[in-house]
Order: C-alpha cells, then structure tokens, then sequence
C-alpha cells in the first residue's frame, strides 16, 4: 500500500514509524512538507508530557492517547534512547491560585503524583508572592521534538520511507497513492479547507541558559507561566493567544514571561537570554482523528485519514494517535480484501 503523509511534525512523524513498525514492507510510505526540523511548530515546544489545550476532546481518548505515548517515552528513556530522542524524566509541580481544586485524569499515568500539603502550599506562596490554594507534584517525561524529529526521520528512511519537500494544498496532488494521511496541524486550513473548527493558538516562549534549574514549574493562575528545563537550555513561558496569526516576537509578551518567571524562580534574573520563539499551535474544538473519502477530479474515491487539532498536545498525544491510525490503516485494509474477495 502506498501511504501519502502530509506534515513531518512530531504527529506525521511518530504516526509513519508506527505504521511501518506495524506493517513493515506492506506500506510504502512518503512524507511530504513544505518544513522541516528544527523549522516546525513542534520545534518551539519545550515537549513537556501534559495534555494541554485541547477543547472538548473526550476525556476517555485524551486520556488513552497520552498514556500510550507517555509509555513510549518511558521505553525509550529505558532503552537508552534518552540522549539522541531528548527524553528526560523529570519532577515537576503544578500550583493555582484558584478555589478549583487539580483532579487531573491522568495522575495514575504520571509517576508518584501527590497532592501538595498546607505547609508546602504556604512555602510556596511566600517564595513566589502568590496566594496558593492547591497544587500537585509528580514526575513525568520531556521529550524534545529537535531531538526526536531527527531521530524519527532517520528510523522512517532506513525502513524505506521517503520525504519530499512539497506544499501540498489539495488531495487531488495525492491521487497517485493508496491512502492519505492528513497530519498538517494548522494547514489543515488549507488542505481540508472547510474546517472552521481549526485555529491557531499563539505561543511565545524565550530559551535561556539556566542549568541551576532541574524541575518544571509551572502556575496555571490567570493566563499561566511555566519554566521548563530542556537538556541545553530552560523554557519559559508562554502565551496561549486564541486567533492570533502573529509570528513576530512580541515585546509585550516577552516582559509578561519573564516578570512571571521571575517571580516564580528569582534565579531566571541571572539567566541569559538564547532565542525568543513564537509557533502557531493547531487549536480545534476537538482533536480530528477519524477515517475520510474525497473525491479528486478524475473521480477517484481517496482514502483519507485526518490526524490533526491537537492544541498544545501534538507531543503529548503524538504516539497514542499513532497507533490508532495504525488500526483505521487496518479496517482500510481488510475492507480492500473483502471487496476483492466479494467480486471473485
């Protein structure tokens, strides 16, 4: 079966290694884009394992998606893998200023994570100024899309995948291939073209060198601040700009991040300042992972699969959508058989 995947993020990526891990020669798969790493949307992200932004996608899948992923960063850390994929296990701690209370769906799939006790709640609210009313600690995996993507790229060439640089805008340019496979995060506006669901949520995040700091922070009060240690460099962020198209560093967001940071470790007014980075996160009511047919201009009937709309989750999901996919590529199949089964 010849596989067209549109999108070489960490989603198109992760998603041609499981099928070619799961099909091995039956598949022959192409990745086409118009960028590469270190040029994606997933390279701005600190890759922090958490499910973040992601509108009213079922709990139930939310759930299953980040598990499955979760487990395969914690193999690949086992397998020694950590260095070469940017895979690290790391304590973290979450605190709010709001009255709600954390019942995060996934604390069984995170290690050791523990409500944070009245003294520790009051410590921290002395250190960082703030008024703290629940938090929870827990350790979990980072996973660093620069690291990963050109780890995938090199297993998806030598098990005989190929990748063209091509801005693909309709399916049309695909009907040579078996299957497609839709992976193109916020050009999906372009290639589906009728999604109005799908938008781009800004965010903006500054790299520094602060290797002092061993632990992720992060305050999801009002509009959220985080510090996020990556193998070379420290995280801060960030924004979440609903329907901002703007890909320009913005001064305004800077000094809101790092005023934020600063009160959340006072450390950060030591740290010097790598890159400034702003990405396009593909924001969508739901996460789109569903089987589809469209109909090119010479009337062929293209399978479709759409993978795409992961917010600020394409990390956090990637392989758990991957393996679903696998199974759609699986019914997409065995309905091929029975078909040809059913004209003999």
């Amino acid at each position: 079966m010849k596989i067209a995947i549109v999108g070489a993020g960490v989603i198109g990526t992760t998603t041609a290694l499981r099928l070619q891990e799961q099909f091995g020669h039956k598949v022959l798969i192409t990745i086409f884009s118009e960028q590469f790493s270190p040029h994606t949307t997933g390279d701005v992200s600190a890759g922090l394992w958490g499910p973040y932004i992601l509108g009213d996608t079922p709990q139930e899948k939310i759930l299953k998606w980040s598990k499955d992923t979760h487990d395969y960063f914690h193999k690949l850390w086992k397998d020694g893998c950590a260095a070469e994929t940017g895979v690290s296990l790391i304590p973290a701690m979450r605190v709010t200023t709001e009255s709600e209370a954390y019942d995060v769906l996934w604390k069984d799939v995170v290690f050791g994570c523990i409500n944070m006790d009245e003294k520790m709640l009051k410590r921290l609210s002395n250190e960082h100024k703030r008024n703290y009313k629940h938090g929870i600690q827990f350790n979990t995996f980072i996973c660093e899309p620069s690291y990963l993507l050109p780890y995938l790229y090199k297993l998806i060439t030598k098990a005989g995948g190929r990748f063209e640089r091509k801005r693909v805008e309709s399916f049309d340019e695909l009907q040579s291939f078996d299957l497609v496979i839709n992976c193109t995060g916020l050009g999906a506006k372009v290639l589906v073209k009728d999604d109005a669901k799908l938008m781009p949520i800004r965010g903006q995040v500054s790299r520094v060198k602060a290797p002092w700091i061993l632990h992720v922070t992060i305050d999801d009060s009002d509009d959220g601040r985080y510090i996020i240690p990556n193998m070379h460099t420290i995280i801060l962020g960030g924004t979440h700009q609903a329907d901002d198209y703007n890909r320009k560093v913005s001064a305004t967001d800077r000094q809101f991040i790092y005023d934020g940071c600063v009160q959340l470790n006072a450390s950060i007014k030591r740290a010097e300042i790598v890159k400034e980075m702003v990405g396009l996160r593909p924001g969508r009511s739901q996460v789109r992972l569903e089987r589809d047919t469209f109909t090119t201009n010479s009337g062929k009937q293209l399978q479709i699969i759409h993978n795409y709309g992961h917010g600020g989750s394409g990390v956090t999901l990637s392989y758990g959508c991957a393996i679903e996919v696998g199974d759609i590529v699986t019914e997409i199949m065995t309905d091929s058989i029975n078909k040809v089964k059913s004209k003999l």
